[in-house]
């Protein structure tokens, strides 16, 4: 069955399946990790409504296309549209709801087309490229500025990261976007991820943890 988005007690969401905008390097100590300098404004690129599979039950990574990295981040749903730099009270009234979110990535080819200096997106945009879980409803975030996100391996934490640790913080992050193209009902915001990304392996456990809010089990097929 193709992705559909979803609340977290099966509940469909009646949304078209949009893009996934997604932000790189969003935490200073994620981009350091990886020898990137730390941008001054949100760096944007996108995933196709294609890349989107369910996180939930297993998901595949590409063969013979060199190393796999997972990212683990905090997702968002938009529910109505934004455009034209809205105000904070559109915003948070535009988010449908909270996940948690897999942004793989061919790391080895990324390094190969950022070395000539070409678009990498096939590193990053690939049919199953955004694993993504079902949705808690967006009023039950209370603070935007306190959101934790974990992903563990074969039982070892390897991510552990809050969206306070964020550079630009969720709402100016939804700001910056509709202020360049607009978002839609379905469309989900990566908004960037901590530091400890490292190599996915066939046969892999993970667990994904928003806060207390959602514990998404899955593994690499």
């Amino acid at each position: 069955m193709s992705y559909q988005h979803q609340y977290l007690d099966g509940t469909r969401i009646h949304f078209p399946l949009g893009k996934v905008v997604c932000v790189g390097r969003n935490y200073a100590e994620h981009a350091r990790e990886l020898n990137n300098p730390i941008p001054e404004e949100p760096l944007l690129f996108i995933k196709p409504a294609s890349a989107a599979v369910e996180l939930e039950g297993g998901f595949a990574i590409p063969e013979g296309r060199g190393e796999v990295h997972y990212e683990a981040e905090i997702a968002v749903l938009i529910g109505k549209p934004l455009s034209r730099q809205p105000g904070d009270e559109e915003i948070r009234d535009a988010i449908s709801g909270f996940g948690v979110a897999l942004d793989l990535t061919l790391r080895e080819v990324q390094a190969r087309l950022k070395a000539k200096g070409h678009p990498w997106e096939i590193a990053k945009a690939f049919d199953g490229a955004c694993p993504l879980s079902p949705f808690v409803p967006g009023d039950a975030v209370e603070d935007l500025g306190d959101i934790g996100v974990r992903l563990s391996i074969d039982g070892e934490l390897r991510q552990d990261g809050n969206s306070r640790d964020m550079l630009t913080p969720i709402l100016d992050l939804l700001r910056y976007i509709s202020g360049h193209f607009s978002l839609q009902p379905g469309d989900v915001v990566l908004t960037g991820t901590p530091a400890g990304v490292g190599i996915l392996q066939r046969g892999n456990r993970l667990l994904l943890e928003l806060g207390d809010l959602c514990r998404v089990e899955s593994r690499v097929l």
